[in-house]
């Protein structure tokens, strides 16, 4: 895929519309994690080096329909001025308004639009807000991979009142292809690890890798599905509705393919209620009936670690159990560890969804990570052979 990039278009001393994604933790109107509006910082800075003046937009959190105050991008444009940047935030209010502040923008400045979400018509991709998109700047870029997914009118309806040679995407949304790309045309032999408590958030991203995978490893609730259906005891371990019936679809594609699945051997479990024991790990493959299963074992980390050194590549989504709880990280940490080390062997790996993310940071080994993706169900979506509408437009032709 040949993205057109900002350095595609004749940009300078021109206005843009960026659309970024924004979409961060709050706590309080405070951030909790400042990687996404870290990850834009490149677009920024290259714009604003072509003596260009911003319209910055980005959604954040899911308002009902108009302002809330909760929902507000203000803590947004906050850090960004703690960054240096010159960004006024936009009221929410008439459109018109906001059309000529727009017109009124200096080289160097940004004006920050409140939460896009705001508007009703965003997440229905309406046509006249899109419009509305298109008239406050000439050129267009998305460097939001992580709202690629959604057919919203600031990333697919805004896109036909632009120039098709004014549109190109951004760095983030460039460096986010070029490495979920190393997974979907990888070197062999490729290892996927799958874990969290859905079956069902991930069943299309596993089926997809059934047969291209040559190892699926697979932790966290969803494997307890995969084994009870194997007719192994599970104890009181965690199991979604319908997780059996996907976990049963999985394994009947399996048998006729060249991937071989990795279950759990052996578990670190709750203990039984009243007793005083922290943790216990079990004996072998079945869960006792009063105990829960919450991480996997020593075997199978060693099991899973054993695959995971053969690996020339590698793709990491989901944690292996409750790793927010230390006594249930040990599974967790000591993949994302593994990973890491293959790294520095010569093995390139992409690793997605928030509780991975956060379990590689906890860890220690951002930074030995090959590719850290931010792009939450956008990344599902592609590396399940989905196609992004956020991208359609952004592509040469």
């Amino acid at each position: 895929m040949d993205l057109r990039l900002p350095q595609d278009l004749p940009l300078a001393h021109q206005r843009i519309f960026l659309r970024c994604d924004f979409n961060v933790p709050l706590k309080n109107g405070v951030i909790q994690d400042f990687s996404r509006i870290q990850a834009a910082i490149p677009t920024i800075d290259f714009l604003l080096k072509q003596g260009c003046s911003i319209v910055l937009a980005s959604h954040l959190g899911r308002p009902k329909s108009g302002y809330e105050s909760s929902f507000s991008l203000e803590p947004i444009g906050s850090d960004l001025r703690s960054r240096g940047y010159n960004v006024q935030l936009d009221a929410f209010r008439d459109q018109e308004a906001t059309r000529v502040r727009s017109e009124q923008l200096n080289q160097g400045q940004i004006l920050l639009l409140e939460n896009v979400r705001f508007y009703s018509g965003e997440t229905k991709n309406d046509e006249s807000l899109g419009q509305f998109y298109g008239s406050l700047a000439p050129f267009y870029i998305n460097d939001a991979f992580g709202a690629a997914h959604r057919a919203h009118a600031s990333v697919v309806s805004a896109l036909q009142y632009f120039k098709p040679g004014h549109i190109a995407a951004g760095f983030l949304m460039e460096k986010e292809i070029k490495g979920l790309n190393h997974i979907l045309h990888p070197q062999k032999p490729l290892v996927c690890i799958f874990g969290g408590s859905k079956i069902g958030d991930k069943i299309s991203l596993i089926k997809h890798f059934i047969n291209r995978a040559d190892h699926i490893l697979i932790g966290g609730a969803m494997a307890y599905a995969f084994l009870k259906a194997q007719g192994v005891p599970i104890g009181s371990s965690l199991i979604h509705e319908g997780s059996m019936e996907q976990a049963e679809e999985i394994l009947s594609l399996l048998k006729s393919s060249s991937t071989q699945l990795h279950l759990p051997i052996d578990h670190i479990t709750s203990p039984p209620e009243g007793s005083e024991v922290l943790a216990s790990i079990t004996e072998d493959v079945e869960v006792p009936g009063n105990q829960k299963a919450l991480d996997i074992g020593p075997e199978t980390i060693a099991s899973y670690n054993e695959e995971i050194r053969k690996a020339a590549t590698i793709l990491w989504n989901g944690p292996m159990g409750w790793f927010e709880e230390p006594a249930y990280s040990t599974g967790t940490l000591a993949i994302a560890e593994q990973i890491a080390l293959q790294c520095q062997n010569g093995a390139y790996a992409a690793v997605g969804g928030g509780d991975s993310l956060a379990a590689v940071n906890l860890a220690g080994v951002t930074k030995k990570i090959s590719h850290m993706s931010t792009g939450g169900g956008a990344s599902l979506e592609y590396l399940s052979g989905v196609e992004l509408p956020g991208l359609t437009n952004l592509i040469k032709r």
